[in-house]
């Protein structure tokens, strides 16, 4: 492994990164690599209580810095994108910003994205699994741009940020016992089975700054009955770094059973 590689972490909203990378992000740059994130649009059609005259998407974008900044990243870039929203396929076109993600034309979404890793030269980029883990159009539209993306960039390695489904399940079983109004049926057909996962990335020593990249994102945490972000951030110590403490990739194309535990880690020839 080179002392110093740089790696770009694709997201759709501000605070996808906390969920998903951010462990893998603290690390990477406590280890001298060059940490970007870059994301799609701001999140502005998320549910979130705001003060009067505050826009969602400004306050966002000020949380996605924040949560970079606890992470050690080198670069935040907004691709400027609409939010599409949460509906399957993106809902109604008429509901959607003119300027919608899921509505741009996903070559040239592709080739932005490709200028910044050529910029870079980025060795690694990551997206999302091709149902975008728990569907969400804007994910979906991550996995097709962001693949091309590293196809135009000659970007080498490309992993997929998902969940191993069977862990998650059993965590937020657990966590419901706390919680009982979370609803976990969503996750039961969401994000990745274990039998596909190629990386697993142990990042319980940066819980911390795990942590603090959610709590940046405090807009959400509120906003409806029940939060994801706001549950997670009330689960103690000791079980969140035991539930969060793992990190999930795929990378196509290796072989069946590829156990891999960094991201820059070479896989076994053969």
């Amino acid at each position: 492994m080179a002392a110093s590689m740089t790696a770009v972490f694709f997201h759709a909203h501000p605070d996808d990164e906390a969920l998903l990378t951010a462990g893998t992000m603290a690390m990477l740059a406590a280890q001298g690599h060059r940490v970007v994130l870059v994301v799609a649009t701001s999140g502005e059609r998320g549910q979130a209580d705001l003060a009067p005259g505050e826009a969602l998407g400004e306050a966002r974008i000020a949380e996605l810095y924040k949560s970079a900044a606890a992470l050690g990243c080198a670069r935040v870039v907004n691709l400027g994108y609409g939010d599409s929203g949460l509906a399957p396929g993106g809902g109604i076109a008429e509901d959607r910003p003119p300027n919608a993600f899921i509505d741009a034309d996903c070559e040239e979404a592709a080739r932005r994205l490709a200028g910044i890793l050529t910029e870079e030269k980025a060795d690694l980029l990551t997206i999302y699994d091709p149902a975008g883990g728990y569907g969400h159009p804007d994910h979906v539209q991550v996995n097709r741009v962001g693949g091309r993306a590293a196809e135009i960039a000659g970007t080498p390695v490309v992993l997929e940020a998902t969940v191993n489904r069977d862990p998650l399940l059993r965590g937020l079983k657990l966590v419901r016992r706390f919680y009982p109004q979370l609803d976990i049926r969503a996750f039961e057909r969401a994000y990745s089975p274990g039998e596909e996962i190629t990386h697993r990335v142990n990042v319980r020593r940066f819980a911390r700054q795990k942590r603090a990249s959610m709590a940046a994102h405090a807009t959400q945490a509120t906003g409806a009955d029940t939060r994801t972000l706001g549950v997670m951030l009330k689960v103690p110590g000791p079980l969140y770094r035991l539930i969060f403490g793992t990190e999930w990739y795929v990378r196509r194309g290796l072989a069946p059973g590829t156990r891999l535990r960094h991201p820059f880690e070479v896989p076994p020839k053969g």
